[in-house]
């Protein structure tokens, strides 16, 4: 795990060399270890590249300094991320003649390019986001793993082309403006997040996931080399075997297996519930040692699972390691972790992953982690529900759902929130907006009436849409939007800047490219059976892991921000976000954001997911943006967030 950043700009405006040297600076939490630098031109000198590197060293620690050559001289790489399958891929291509120098999987994507050509990135099984400068064709390389594990950010100008890892090293650059996209804005408000390319920046984007891209002679292309199972026409085939539990649980367990590769020492995030605890326990079967386990919880009961975590890890004899943390201490991180994701903190449970993640690089580099699961087998609630949808939406016309059901919905107490949202789901027509809105903030029309902000068209530019396959049924469409979407722009993202910022990598084994082949060629009743979501996994689990882990509900990592916000956060947000120092005040209609403020406070509605958007929106705007009021504004300073979350 590591950052890279640079450039192919013309020669007459390419940045002097010592602004690389800033660029990978910028991101030297990614890589501490080591960096390099690279600097050439095209042949006809009309063009300079530059490649910059951070490195967290895990595998081949002597040998795989980047940027890195082959022999010829004829490629140049600098690489983010593990490729699992390195060890299969240098023993096909050492029989295709291939000679190898170092024991890194760096020095086996360069290989690999000069024998498959562009076709190289399917033969990666791994996360990754790659540059590389090929001499003899005179072209660079971008390329961005199939689920977007590794980030890999864009600002094109004309013929000239930046890329870096994490958005901050793009603005270390003076040319490219740290100003808001204020469409992305509109985005944001509905899904808490910015779904890619775009970002809350203006003309800086993501390369998607899956993405192969090619800059030759100042213009750039992109094709998709790879779209999630879920995502396709035509799904994939079972495999011939006796059982498909089995089956599941030999690829699950491979994709476990491979993750544990590495130089340096190597754990596990553990919380108890069935996708950490089903990691550990399969770690367990291929590891020497007592595998390091790291949990997080509070000391209130209600809001920990630590106890959970504790059997887990006293039934596999693992090294087990507790991280108690304070929710006042909490929000005393809130406004660093913004600065460090270059974007709100999407999610509450983002604070305490860092936290967890700083505690366990004090002992390991590596950790394996359960992320993944609930997008590939249908692990929410939603993922039961929506397959009612459209029953719902046959017996209950538009009008009647908008007239009659959502009023009696509103009017259901605080306690049955689970139920509110069910039901006000379940009646929007526009996949557009509900999709997103299970785990979002606002509809389309909600957004009309809080943001001042004039709509986009529904059909710009940046406007996500939606086509499902033929034939997909509601479950693998959610699914779809899950893996195309949620994971990659927002779980993914978090779990990537989360991490990163305590220097430390994360591996997903469920998010292994075959176990995802699998998994989308099973029927929907081996995900979900009734009213039990992911049942495959469940049911191979049933040897290993204790019943009380197996039935227990899905819990997550409970952060009371709903309560803070009934007390002393929501006062302090409206003098926030609609106070005279206020970067996002003109955002809103400020009479319907106080109201739903104080429908808050007072419990008759819970609007937890939206005031938490709003207070990362106006922070992200004080702490990553050059804007006149940001500059006025003074900084949030982490004591008072700490002292209004009590």
């Amino acid at each position: 795990m590591c950052g890279i950043a640079g450039w192919i700009c013309a020669s007459g405006r390419a940045p002097a060399r010592q602004r690389l040297i800033a660029m990978t600076s910028a991101i030297h939490h990614r890589g501490p270890d080591d960096a390099g630098h690279f600097h050439t031109q095209t042949a006809d000198a009309r063009y300079g590249i530059a490649l910059g590197f951070r490195r967290l060293s895990i595998i081949d620690i002597a040998g795989g300094a980047q940027p890195m050559q082959d022999p010829s001289g004829n490629h140049t790489i600098i690489f983010n991320g593990e490729i699992y399958n390195f060890q299969a891929l240098r023993r096909d291509l050492q029989a295709a003649g291939h000679q190898f120098r170092t024991r890194s999987d760096t020095e086996v994507i360069l290989h690999a390019y000069d024998e498959y050509g562009d076709a190289f990135v399917g033969k990666l099984r791994g996360m990754f986001a790659i540059a590389l400068w090929d001499r003899r064709r005179q072209r660079l390389i971008l390329a961005r793993d199939p689920f977007g594990k590794k980030p890999l950010f864009l600002h094109q100008s004309g013929q000239n082309l930046f890329f870096a890892s994490e958005i901050k090293s793009l603005l270390v650059n003076p040319e490219i403006a740290a100003s808001v996209d204020r469409d992305a804005v509109w985005q944001y408000l509905a899904y808490r997040y910015v779904p890619g390319p775009a970002t809350l920046f203006q003309d800086i984007t993501k390369l998607p996931p899956g993405t192969l891209a090619v800059w030759q002679r100042g213009r750039l292309t992109t094709q998709r080399y790879y779209t999630p199972p879920d995502a396709r026409e035509k799904r994939p085939r079972l495999p011939a075997a006796t059982s498909p539990v089995d089956a599941f649980l030999s690829a699950l367990e491979e994709a476990v297996r491979i993750r544990m590769i590495a130089d340096v020492p190597v754990g596990a995030f553990l919380s108890g519930g069935i996708d950490s605890s089903a990691v550990v326990g399969l770690m367990s079967r291929h590891s020497p040692h007592p595998v390091k386990t790291f949990a997080a919880g509070f000391d209130e009961s209600q809001y920990s699972e630590l106890d959970h975590a504790a059997l887990i890890a006293k039934q596999f004899g693992a090294d087990h390691h507790e991280h108690r943390i304070r929710p006042d201490d909490l929000m005393g991180e809130l406004p660093g972790l913004v600065q460090f994701r270059d974007a709100p903190v999407a999610e509450p449970t983002d604070i305490p992953i860092f936290m967890l993640a700083r505690e366990a690089s004090k002992t390991v580099t590596v950790v394996l982690t359960g992320e993944g699961s609930d997008e590939l087998l249908g692990g929410y609630p939603k993922h039961l529900y929506q397959r009612y949808a459209k029953t719902y939406q046959t017996l209950v016309p538009s009008l009647l759902h908008d007239r009659l059901v959502m009023p009696l919905t509103r009017a259901l107490p605080y306690r049955l929130r689970r139920a509110k949202t069910a039901i006000t789901n379940l009646g929007l027509r526009d996949p557009r907006d509900q999709l997103p809105r299970w785990f979002g903030a606002l509809s389309w029309a909600e957004r009309d009436r809080l943001a001042a902000l004039p709509p986009p068209s529904r059909s710009a530019p940046g406007q996500t849409q939606f086509h499902f396959p033929a034939g997909n049924s509601a479950l693998r469409n959610i699914l779809m939007f899950d893996q195309l979407s949620w994971l990659p722009d927002n779980l993914l993202e978090r779990g990537d800047r989360m991490t990163m910022a305590a220097s430390i990598e994360a591996r997903m084994p469920f998010m292994d490219t075959e176990l995802a082949e699998f998994i989308s060629a099973l029927p929907d009743n081996q995900r979900i059976r009734g009213r039990q979501t992911k049942w495959i996994l469940r049911q191979a689990m049933e040897q290993i892991l204790p019943p009380s882990t197996l039935q227990r509900p899905k819990v997550g990592f409970r952060v009371p921000v709903n309560e803070w916000f009934q007390g002393d956060l929501g006062a302090y947000l409206v003098d926030l976000v609609l106070g005279p120092k206020s970067c996002t005040r003109d955002y809103y209609r400020p009479e319907i954001l106080r109201r739903r403020i104080d429908e808050h406070r007072s419990a008759r509605q819970n609007h937890e997911k939206l005031l938490w958007s709003i207070l990362n929106l106006e922070l992200f705007h004080r702490h990553c943006l050059n804007r006149p009021q940001a500059e006025s504004a003074p900084d949030i300073a982490p004591q008072a967030l700490r002292s209004s979350a009590r």
